[in-house]
C-alpha cells in the first residue's frame, strides 16, 4: 500500500491506527508517548497537592509555640510523608510526564523507544503511593522517621507500616530506572536525521544525563531500603551496632543515592530554563557546549559530595575537607549555567510572558538556594546549621522555587501545544504574583529560624521563634491556595481559549514547534531532517 492511500484511509475517518482508543481503554493500554506523558503530569500534581495538604498540616500546627492540632507522632507522619510524596510523587514524575511529551516530538522521533515498557514504568506508580499512603492507615501509623529513613528510627523504632514504606520505595524505583532506560534509548536511537549529539536541544541533554544517574544511584536506595526491612523483620544487623552493624553505614548509603537525587531533580530543570531563556530573550542560548560539559560535570561530582549531609558523625577531618572541597567545586558548574542564562538575555530583546516570568523567578530564588549550599558546604559553619531549618529553607529554594518552579515554567510554555489553546494570561500572571511573593514569605524567613537554632521535625519550639513562625505559616497557606490558581488556568486551557498556532512563542526555535497545535496524536510519520 503507497503513502497516498495510507493518507486515504487516514482522511476517510478509519481511525483504527491513527487515533486513540475509545473510554479507558485509551488510557489503560496506551502506549503512546503523549498519553503516558498527560498521565505522569496528572497524576503529579494530584501528588502535589496531596504533599502540600500535609505541608498544610505541619504548617499549622507550627502556626503558635505549643502542641495545638496534631500529636508529635502523626506530625512527624506528615513530615516524612511531605517529603516523600513531593519528591518521588510530584518533582520526578512531573519531569518524567515531560519527557515523555517533549523528547519525541524535540528529536523527530515518532514515539519513545519501549513504549509497552513507558506504559508499566507509569503504571505501577499509583500502587506504590496507594501502599504509601494506605500506611498511614495501619495501626501504629504511617513511616514518622523522616524522609531520609535513618536507622535505628526506621529499623529499632520504626512502625509496623516500615514494610509497606520499604515496598513503596522499591516499586518508585523500578519506575524510575525503566523510565530512565527509556529516555537513553530513545535519545541514542531515534534523533531525526542531522540531529547530531551538539545540535540536541538543552532540555534533552538534560534528560539523558538524569538518566544515567537514575539507573546508578536508584539501586543504591533499594539496597538501604532492604536492608531496613531485614534489620526490622529477619533479624539482620547491617546497622545494629550490637549486632557488628553500623548506623552511620546507614547515613553512607542513603546519602550516596540522596544526593545525585537532589541533581535529578535539577538538571531537568536547568533543560527547561535553557528552552525558555532564549525563545523569550529572541536569541541563541549563549555557550551551548560549555551548558552541556557543565551538566555532565556536575553529574560526575555529585557522586563526590554525599557525605556533606553527614558532616557532624564523626568523620575524620581529611574526609570533611574533601567532601567541603568538592562540594564547593560543585557551585563552578552552576553558576556557568547561570552565567550562560544571563548572557543569553543580555542585549536580548526580551518579553515577559508568564514561562519567562517563571524562569527569571527560578534564576533568581535558585541562586539564593544555591548560596546557602555554599554556606552549608563549609564543615565547621555546617555545623552550626545542620538540622535547623537554616537546612529546611536551603533546599526547599532549590526543589520549590528551583524544581517546582521550572516545572511550572515547562507547563505554561507548552501547554498551547499540548491542548491547542492559548491560556489566560491574566490568570496564569495572578498565579505568578502570588506564587512568587507567598514562595518567599513562606521560606525566607526560615533562613533566620535556622540561625537562630531551630530545630527542623519538631512540633513544638520556643517563644522566642513564635513571630517568625505565625509569618511563615501564613506564607505557607497562602502559596498552597495560590496553586488553586494553576488548576484554573489548566481546566480552563483544557476547555477551550484562543486557538494556538503552531509557534505560538514568536522566539521559540526546535522541532516541536513545526508541528500543529494540539500536537497530533503520532506527530512524525517520515523523520523530518534537520538542517
Amino acid at each position: 500500500m503507497d503513502r497516498t492511500e495510507t493518507a486515504d484511509i487516514h482522511l476517510t475517518g478509519d481511525e483504527h491506527h491513527h487515533g486513540p482508543a475509545r473510554g479507558i481503554g485509551r488510557w489503560l493500554f496506551t502506549t503512546n508517548h503523549k498519553d503516558i506523558g498527560t498521565m505522569y503530569l496528572l497524576f503529579s500534581l494530584t501528588m502535589f497537592f496531596v504533599g502540600g495538604a500535609m505541608a498544610m498540616v505541619i504548617r499549622a500546627e507550627l502556626f503558635q509555640p505549643g502542641l495545638q492540632l496534631v500529636e508529635p507522632n502523626f506530625f512527624n507522619q506528615m513530615t516524612t510523608m511531605h517529603g516523600l510524596v513531593m519528591i518521588f510523587g510530584a518533582v520526578m514524575p512531573s519531569f518524567v510526564g515531560l519527557a515523555n511529551w517533549m523528547i519525541p516530538m524535540m528529536i523527530g522521533a515518532p514515539d519513545m523507544a519501549l513504549p509497552r515498557m513507558n506504559n508499566w514504568s507509569f503504571w505501577i506508580l499509583p500502587f506504590a503511593f496507594v501502599l504509601m499512603l494506605g500506611s498511614l492507615f495501619v495501626p501504629g501509623g504511617g513511616p514518622n522517621f523522616g524522609w531520609t529513613f535513618y536507622a535505628p528510627l526506621s529499623t529499632t523504632y520504626g512502625p509496623d507500616s516500615t514494610a509497606l514504606f520499604v515496598f513503596a520505595i522499591h516499586i518508585m524505583g523500578i519506575s524510575s530506572i525503566m523510565g530512565a532506560i527509556n529516555v537513553i534509548v530513545t535519545i541514542w536511537n531515534l534523533r531525526a536525521p542531522g540531529m547530531t549529539w551538539m545540535k540536541l536541544p538543552m532540555f534533552c541533554w538534560t534528560w539523558f544525563i538524569t538518566a544515567f544517574l537514575l539507573i546508578a544511584v536508584m539501586p543504591v536506595l533499594a539496597g538501604a531500603a532492604t536492608m531496613v526491612l531485614t534489620d526490622k523483620y529477619f533479624g539482620t544487623s547491617f546497622f545494629e551496632a550490637a549486632g557488628g552493624g553500623d548506623p552511620v553505614l546507614f547515613q553512607h548509603i542513603f546519602w550516596f543515592f540522596g544526593h545525585p537525587e537532589v541533581y535529578i531533580m535539577i538538571l531537568p530543570s536547568f533543560g527547561i530554563i535553557s528552552a525558555i531563556i532564549p525563545a523569550f530573550s529572541r536569541k541563541r542560548l549563549f555557550g551551548y557546549a560549555s551548558m552541556v560539559y557543565a551538566t555532565a560535570s556536575i553529574a560526575g561530582l555529585s557522586f563526590l559530595v554525599w557525605a556533606h549531609h553527614m558532616f557532624t558523625v564523626g568523620m575524620p577531618v581529611a574526609a570533611e575537607l574533601f567532601f567541603m572541597y568538592c562540594t564547593m567545586l560543585i557551585s563552578v558548574p552552576t553558576g556557568v549555567k547561570v552565567f550562560n542564562w544571563v548572557a543569553t538575555m543580555w542585549r536580548g530583546s526580551i518579553s515577559f510572558e508568564v514561562p519567562m516570568l517563571f524562569a527569571l523567578a527560578f534564576i533568581v530564588l535558585f541562586t539564593i538556594g544555591g548560596f546557602s549550599g555554599l554556606m552549608l558546604a563549609i564543615t565547621p559553619a555546617d555545623f552550626q546549621y545542620h538540622d535547623t531549618y537554616f537546612v529546611v529553607a536551603h533546599f526547599h529554594y532549590v526543589l520549590v522555587t528551583g524544581a517546582i518552579f521550572s516545572v511550572l515554567a515547562a507547563v505554561y510554555y507548552w501547554l498551547p501545544k499540548w491542548t491547542g489553546h492559548m491560556f489566560d494570561e491574566r490568570l496564569a500572571k495572578w498565579h505568578f504574583w502570588c506564587s512568587v511573593v507567598s514562595v518567599n514569605v513562606l521560606f525566607f524567613p526560615m533562613h533566620f529560624l535556622g540561625l537562630g537554632g531551630m530545630p527542623r521535625r519538631i512540633p513544638d519550639y520556643s517563644l522566642q521563634f513564635a513571630d517568625i513562625n505565625a509569618l511563615v505559616s501564613i506564607g505557607g497557606f497562602a502559596f498552597g491556595l495560590s496553586q488553586l490558581l494553576l488548576l484554573a488556568v489548566v481546566i480552563k486551557c483544557i476547555r477551550g481559549g484562543a486557538k494556538a498556532e503552531a509557534s505560538p512563542w514568536e522566539g521559540a526555535e526546535g522541532l516541536e514547534w513545526t508541528v500543529l497545535s494540539p500536537a497530533p496524536y503520532h506527530t512524525f510519520d517520515t523523520p523530518p531532517e534537520v538542517k
